[in-house]
């Protein structure tokens, strides 16, 4: 691999950076207690400004847009019409932090966690899977933890192997997921890591719905080495900060939903060539000090696709 030039590399880095300190928060809120009141957000005062941001909107909505189902812009700007519950309790998953009304997605999302959940169940030896945030019952921006999932095609799965029994309401809400990544963040913890692990993301990236599979570099360094066999989707589990407490699945735009805009290509390959060396080198581990990065105004509703606007409103 050519190493960067070096303006670029600096470049890259101090964004990266910026980025790293979003996602560590997303992943830290991700595994923050929930309640067991759904917590009740009080009335804007002035919902109608262009300056408010679009995640103390739609973080009020809470039920599904009554439109026929689509998603709207990208996954990090964007919006859901027609959401899907997935119920909070199946026969190979049950959904977690119930408090936080995230288990909203694209209808397609919701059939595929469902199938997905009874793949594990049969593939993995898991006795099913525990499902994290999906999505807002209308998408948009969230009031905490995500960038993304916005539109209906995002899903955490915890590293926790759902257990062979019901969850109270009170579990759900305060217990935490599995931590497989070693303290020095350069390789699995073999002692909470188990081929069921593998299996269970291996199931989801086979699966052709899915564009991506999010999992800490670590984890990824595993699977390259561990995989056996075809490797071919391989390409599609991308390192990423966080993401050792779950991973991310992230299906590709429906057929037919030209509103939606799909992530560009996974590079060719495995993956597991020189480019994931760089997320365990000193200065990603760890980074010098910086200066406090001034943070950018939230988004508004102006800034999500047009659409939105008629989602957020609909009665």
């Amino acid at each position: 691999m050519r190493p960067l030039p070096p303006a670029f590399a600096r470049t890259f880095f101090a964004r990266a950076v910026v980025f790293a300190h979003v996602v560590f928060a997303g992943a830290a809120l991700a595994q923050d207690r929930g309640a067991l009141e759904a917590r009740v957000l009080p009335p804007l005062a002035n919902p109608q400004s262009p300056s408010t941001p679009a995640k103390e909107l739609f973080g009020r909505a809470d039920a599904p847009a009554p439109l026929a189902a689509r998603t709207i812009g990208f996954y990090s700007r964007g919006c859901l019409a027609g959401g899907q519950a997935l119920p909070i309790s199946g026969d190979a998953w049950q959904v977690m932090r119930l408090s936080r009304n995230r288990n909203w997605g694209h209808p397609q999302l919701i059939a595929f966690l469902e199938s997905f959940a009874r793949r594990v169940r049969a593939g993995a030896g898991w006795p099913g899977i525990l499902v994290g945030d999906i999505s807002q019952p209308r998408g948009g921006p969230m009031l905490t933890g995500h960038a993304s999932h916005q539109i209906g095609l995002d899903a955490d799965i915890w590293m926790t192997p759902m257990p062979a029994r019901q969850l109270s309401r009170a579990e759900r809400e305060d217990m935490s997921s599995t931590m497989v990544v070693r303290p020095d963040r350069l390789d699995v913890d073999y002692s909470r890591w188990t081929p069921g692990h593998m299996e269970a993301i291996k199931l989801a990236a086979q699966d052709p719905r899915v564009q991506r599979v999010f999992v800490n570099a670590a984890i990824k360094k595993a699977i390259c080495r561990d995989a056996r066999g075809d490797r071919s989707w391989l390409g599609k589990v991308r390192p990423i900060w966080g993401h050792d407490y779950h991973f991310h699945i992230r299906l590709a735009c429906p057929r037919g939903e030209d509103a939606c805009r799909d992530q560009e290509p996974t590079p060719p390959g495995d993956g597991c060539d020189a480019s994931l060396d760089w997320w365990f080198s000193d200065a990603v581990l760890h980074p010098k000090p910086s200066a406090p990065q001034k943070p950018k105004p939230p988004m508004t509703l102006a800034q999500l696709p047009a659409e939105c606007r008629i989602v957020l409103k609909a009665k």
